[in-house]
């Protein structure tokens, strides 16, 4: 699942294979876009803000996107491999003399002065994996409602961005809290430096992992482990909605090790 680690990764990975390299095809397959044509164009850069993606073109050009659910991009050689995904799920194809990336089921794509990226993005909260993230900002954005789930509050890019459903229910597990308990109740401070960490640590790494441990079907405390069992204590992992409409969400946690409030409606999951 995209969350920040992985568009950071992704944004590494487009980086080797298309900065300061001119393009000899740039094909966008978007109704809006569908007659741009980015060949000629430099590549000269790609910024991650959470979520979103942007590759910075020469003379004041971003080509903006998100990768949602299901979107990703792929790096292929040139006359290469044949593409993983098929070809009705193409939304990009930016190719140099050496590579082809190819965006596929990009999500809100969009072409803007480089200069105007903040129009899309200017309204997250502090990007966690920015260098010069602002910690004070996020803990006062996290502490502005005191009655809303932590839960919630993590998964708000308007108050911290980069943290996805994965890395919300991880953090709630090592806080040892419930996804719904206030965030009054929680140790904020701790709440914003895990969700740091735990993104900065998996940035470059394609098998995302919080617990520390390398071995296969270890490496998550609670998220996906329904039939796994919590790797801490073995009790049954509970799987609960969180949110309203469409903005609900699952959250995976473990009753035993996570005390405080839960939730009436329950998932029912196979994962």
């Amino acid at each position: 699942m995209p969350e920040g680690d992985t568009v950071y990764r992704t944004a590494t990975v487009l980086t080797e294979a298309l900065a300061d390299k001119v393009l000899t095809r740039g094909e966008l397959r978007h109704p809006r876009l569908s007659t741009v044509d980015l060949a000629g164009r430099t590549v000269v850069g790609v910024r991650t803000v959470g979520k979103h993606l942007f590759v910075r073109f020469d003379r004041n050009l971003s080509l903006h996107n998100h990768l949602g659910l299901d979107g990703a991009w792929h790096v292929y050689p040139l006359g290469g491999r044949r593409w993983r995904r098929p070809a009705h799920q193409v939304r990009a194809i930016l190719t140099t003399p050496e590579d082809q990336a190819i965006g596929f089921t990009l999500h809100e794509m969009a072409l803007l002065p480089t200069d105007e990226e903040s129009r899309l993005v200017g309204h997250l909260g502090p990007d966690l994996l920015d260098p010069q993230w602002d910690r004070a900002e996020a803990l006062r954005r996290l502490r502005s409602d005191g009655d809303r789930e932590i839960g919630l509050a993590l998964l708000d890019q308007r108050v911290v961005a980069g943290v996805g459903n994965v890395i919300k229910a991880e953090v709630c597990f090592m806080l040892g809290v419930s996804p719904w308990t206030p965030v009054s109740e929680v140790d904020t401070e701790r709440a914003v430096d895990l969700s740091h960490t735990v993104l900065d640590d998996n940035k470059m790494r394609p098998d995302r992992r919080t617990t520390g441990d390398p071995r296969r079907g270890r490496g998550l405390w609670v998220y996906g482990r329904t039939r796994s069992g919590c790797l801490r204590c073995g009790g049954r992992i509970h799987v609960g909605a969180q949110g309203i409409g469409v903005r609900e969400r699952i959250a995976y946690f473990c009753p035993r090790c996570q005390p405080g409030p839960i939730t009436s409606r329950r998932f029912r999951t196979t994962s």
